[in-house]
């Protein structure tokens, strides 16, 4: 199997997990495609890319980091002045490896500013897991803080175990909880901290199912939320009117064996109203949610860039 069917059938099947991990892992599945195309004219090469970028959207409908990431490449290819195949297969690298070192720079910087905010003899409460969240959870210790955390098991696929395993290895204290008791421990924290699969346009945000539940515990209770995210994972398409679609996934996650006559629904994701949420960390800082798609639109066009209503 060669690496864009592999990349495609891990994504999918969330043997990748993490919104920065899929964007990488697809960057370089496109790259490869560059690579090994036989291609003999440019429409013929940007024709590939095309088939390789819509093999990889495909897989899972809520990441725009990894849609942005690239259709930024791919429109580059096509919009360049080159002809030459080998020309375009550098542009494909160097504009790939542009993007990870943009993913990279930016997932250091929202860990740095959000670790920042956590401090000494402070419980945070999160779900899931995030990959920038833990980075904040490691800068805070780095810098000597003491804290601790509670985290939930984050059911049917329980990344919570990976949540808990990295803390302990840490060395901060964790106790996980299941998801279902969220209301009666979330009061016991000083501020939510969870990670962003999407931003949309109005400023709600997408996160793994059962982010709603804490978010509506944290308003009921008043301690802040911290959306800690890339200003990458922005969805230019909600601009012109596309929905949010929620991947519906296997019911065998939840029951396997379950009765035939049963509907199982096993959303992997929950929408937030903007409402819900205190601040977004990013690498600009910590932003009111009314000021991200000013910052998106005068520092990050890249993000934005090749999207039109005819890509809904």
């Amino acid at each position: 199997m060669d690496l864009l069917k592999k990349t495609a059938k891990d994504i999918k099947s969330i043997k990748i997990q993490g919104a920065t991990n899929l964007a990488e892992a697809a960057i370089k599945a496109l790259e490869y495609t560059a690579k090994i195309s036989k291609a003999k004219t440019k429409n013929n090469f940007i024709s590939e890319l095309e088939k390789a970028k819509s093999l990889l959207y495909a897989t899972r409908p809520t990441e725009p980091l990894m849609r942005n990431s690239l259709r930024f490449i791919v429109a580059n290819a096509k919009e360049s002045k080159f002809e030459d195949i080998d020309d375009l297969r550098k542009l494909v690298s160097v504009a790939g490896k542009d993007v990870l070192n943009k993913i990279e720079d930016a997932k250091k910087k929202v860990s740095e500013f959000a670790g920042n905010k956590i401090e000494n003899g402070m419980t945070v409460f999160t779900h899931c897991h995030s990959s920038t969240v833990m980075g904040a959870f490691r800068h805070a210790k780095l810098h000597g803080k003491k804290f601790s955390v509670i985290c939930t098991e984050s059911r049917p696929l329980f990344q919570g175990r990976k949540t808990a395993t990295e803390l302990v290895n840490m060395g901060v204290p964790v106790t996980m909880i299941i998801d279902s008791n969220v209301s009666a421990h979330i009061k016991k924290a000083d501020m939510v901290m969870v990670g962003a699969d999407l931003i949309t346009s109005d400023m709600n945000f997408v996160n793994k199912v059962g982010t709603q539940n804490v978010a509506y515990g944290a308003k009921r209770v008043g301690i802040p939320l911290y959306v800690c995210t890339d200003l990458a994972k922005f969805d230019p398409e909600t601009m012109f009117g596309k929905t949010e679609e929620i991947e519906q996934r296997s019911p065998d996650e939840v029951w396997k064996g379950a009765p035939k006559q049963l509907k199982i629904l096993n959303p992997a994701f929950d929408l937030m109203a903007r409402e819900l949420v205190t601040a977004y960390i990013t690498q600009e800082g910590v932003i009111a949610p009314e000021s991200v798609l000013d910052i998106i639109n005068e520092k990050y066009s890249w993000i934005t860039y090749g999207a039109s209503p005819k890509s809904i």
